[in-house]
């Protein structure tokens, strides 16, 4: 069993990781990571449990990713019907052996490439908050910025002005 995570958004960025088996042990503790891949043997028959906390963040909120993978021992192989049918080799210039294992063969890798995919999923995801994050705050200071300027504008036109004003009190 595989275990791969990753937080796309939220403060900090971190949680804390666990995985226990089903007596309550822990397998894998992890502390304040953005992402990580674990693979575990399961020895144990029952249920895992697997864990994402945030409790040492006490306002801030994550959204994190993660996909459990399962696989079957390497030796299994599931039984087809069509696999019992009798063939006259002579017919064929491949066995019906070597056909199923290149069937196989792309589909161990066509489903490792869905995994691949989902993965820079997250990655992107996790990039494109913490994007829109930033440009927030980069527009957020820009417009700080531009008030200031437009104050400091409006305060030396207005000092500027006074400047030139005869305040003197001319009888004629």
């Amino acid at each position: 069993v595989s275990t791969l995570f990753q937080v796309i958004a939220g403060a900090g960025m971190d949680v804390d990781f666990t995985i226990k088996s089903p007596y309550g042990y822990y397998i894998i503790s992890d502390f304040r990571k953005s992402d990580g891949v674990h693979t575990v043997e399961p020895t144990d028959e029952g249920d895992y449990q697997i864990c994402f906390d945030n409790t040492f963040s006490k306002f801030s909120e994550k959204m994190v990713f993660f996909e459990v993978i399962f696989e079957g021992p390497a030796g299994e192989e599931v039984q087809d019907d069509w696999s019992n049918m009798v063939e006259p080799e002579n017919l064929l210039e491949y066995k019906l052996e070597d056909i199923r294992d290149s069937i196989d063969s792309v589909h161990r890798r066509l489903e490792r490439s869905m995994q691949m995919q989902t993965v820079l999923r997250a990655f992107e995801a996790r990039d494109r908050n913490l994007q829109e994050d930033n440009l927030w705050r980069v527009t957020f200071w820009s417009s700080v910025n531009m008030l200031v300027m437009l104050v400091v504008a409006l305060m030396q036109v207005y000092t500027l002005k006074s400047l030139f004003e005869d305040k003197r009190k001319v009888r004629t």
